[in-house]
């Protein structure tokens, strides 16, 4: 394959005027110009895209950082994230956190040395210390990070009530919640907390259980669903995020409580896994193709240098009616 120094030698220039040729860049006379571009064709020289891009401080490539994109919903963000940033001529570098402590750290010492042009910023297992005196470009998706850093969020306050009023709708009494980590500081914890104070105001009773830190595959909420069922042998809903639903499902039928007569759900995210059963799941649903749209325009603003108008985007949620819930 040829290279830059094959070029110059059949056109006989300098590698720098190769380059300034091809990043038209500086002052080439015309006949030069012409000799580079035709040994180029003879040669089927190829640029090197990422060192063009990084003579001129841009790469061209955004990191979606994300905890696991084994999760449904994560899945299903990069998945719109990659469309979205296509169509602004960028290439996505997604990158999971998932069974690395220090993932998060070596994505930001990434972005720091001009490997990437910006960051999408999903996961939280990084001490939001580690963000100060970062230069470049970082939105936040459902996490506050600093000041700085924009989010993309969900409304999850109106996601809770409208959880709320869908078990009450069903006549619920006592109620488990299944909440992720509160070592995380995060807008997603609101819609438990608006989803119990609703169940407060009209006399239910609300249990809650708080999920592992930082864990998303599916054996892990079937492991946890099973270490806490037996608890809470009174109760008559259950609500949490669509794994957590999908793995009480799975462990409900196999001790034959029956969906919804016995106990009903809802679940929050309202990815596909809810719909993979004869019973649907309840669930209020997170637009997460706007999601990723809004982070992805957002984070070209910023690349750009353009004002940003807010800091924090709230997208709408839905309640989208399956069999969990009478």
């Amino acid at each position: 394959m040829a290279g830059i120094r094959d070029v110059a030698k059949r056109a006989r220039v300098s590698t720098s005027t190769v380059s300034l040729v091809l990043n038209n860049s500086g002052y080439v006379s015309e006949d030069t110009r012409k000799k580079v571009m035709e040994a180029v064709k003879e040669l089927h020289y190829i640029p090197n895209e990422l060192a063009r891009n990084l003579f001129r401080s841009k790469t061209n490539m955004i990191g979606v950082i994300l905890p696991d994109i084994y999760h449904p919903f994560f899945g299903s963000f990069a998945k719109y994230v990659e469309i979205e940033l296509y169509a602004y001529g960028y290439k996505m570098m997604l990158c999971s956190t998932a069974q690395r402590k220090n993932g998060e750290k070596e994505y930001i010492d990434m972005l720091n040395r001009q490997m990437m042009d910006g960051i999408i910023m999903g996961t939280h297992s990084l001490d939001v210390e580690e963000y100060k005196g970062v230069a470049r470009p970082i939105i936040s998706l459902d996490r506050y990070i600093n000041e700085e850093i924009p989010i993309v969020m969900s409304d999850h306050e109106a996601g809770g009530r409208l959880a709320a009023e869908e078990l009450l709708k069903g006549g619920c009494k006592k109620v488990l919640q299944l909440m992720g980590s509160r070592e995380v500081d995060t807008p997603a914890h609101w819609h438990h907390l608006s989803f119990e104070k609703v169940m407060q105001k009209e006399d239910v009773v609300v249990y809650t259980e708080e999920m592992p830190w930082n864990q998303w595959d599916f054996k892990t909420f079937e492991d946890f669903i099973r270490s806490i069922i037996d608890k809470y042998p009174d109760i008559d809903a259950v609500y949490g995020a669509d794994l957590s639903m999908v793995a009480f499902m799975k462990v409900a039928q196999e001790k034959g409580i029956q969906i919804p007569k016995d106990i009903q759900l809802v679940s929050y995210d309202g990815t596909d896994v809810t719909l993979m059963n004869t019973t649907t799941i309840t669930a209020v649903r997170q637009d997460i193709q706007k999601l990723a749209e809004k982070a992805v325009s957002l984070l070209i603003n910023k690349i750009k240098g353009q004002p940003i108008e807010k800091d924090r985007i709230v997208i709408g949620v839905t309640l989208v009616k399956g069999k969990s819930t009478l």
